[in-house]
């Protein structure tokens, strides 16, 4: 069976069992891609967890995505393997600031790990964090005192760091020299 045959297959098996629990399902670079309900998580984790066609064994990561021009500004990602059927699958709930998602510590217990990241990774969260610390000449002493946000959101521009840094020659590149007149291109 073709790989894009044996995905379309788990795609309709899963469909079909969780059909009450799937919002939605697509395929994304090759990869199947479902979106539950937030309250269905864990039965929807166990399934493909347990049954014999699907056999998603390890969580392989779990991590948000925050969307703040959203109302349901999250999104939870659950990404799982199945090394018995060499497949891959992602699995995304949606929510808001309000309302928690269950812990699912008790389909994976790697998820404990993932889950105790939080505010820092949310697009609001001061770089510098909610309070600073300073020494007060007044009053003597260390103080606390609240950060004024001063961004509305952290933007990315995913360019690496090291684009624009030709001009600059750091200890050891000397031994990274390409030599004169070759070619990678003719080399291969």
């Amino acid at each position: 069976m073709a790989t894009d045959e044996k995905m379309l297959a788990l795609a309709n098996h899963v469909q079909e069992m969780l059909a009450s629990n799937v919002l939605s399902a697509e395929f994304q670079k090759d990869e199947l891609c479902l979106v539950v309900k937030r309250e269905a998580i864990i039965p929807v984790l166990t399934f493909l967890r347990d049954d014999k066609g699907c056999q998603f064994k390890q969580l392989i990561d779990l991590c948000g995505a925050d969307y703040p021009d959203r109302p349901q500004r999250f999104e939870i990602v659950y990404n799982l393997l199945s090394l018995t059927n060499n497949n891959r699958i992602r699995v995304k709930v949606i929510t808001d600031e309000e309302t928690p998602v269950d812990s699912v510590t008790s389909v994976f217990s790697a998820a404990g790990w993932f889950e105790r990241e939080g505010y820092p990774l949310r697009k609001d969260f001061p770089l510098t964090g909610y309070v600073e610390l300073r020494y007060d000449e007044q009053l003597r002493r260390v103080v606390y005192e609240p950060v004024k946000l001063t961004q509305d959101f952290r933007m990315f521009d995913f360019t690496s760091p090291w684009e624009g840094m030709t001009d600059i020659q750091l200890p050891g590149d000397e031994k990274a020299s390409i030599p004169l007149g070759w070619n990678p291109v003719e080399k291969k």
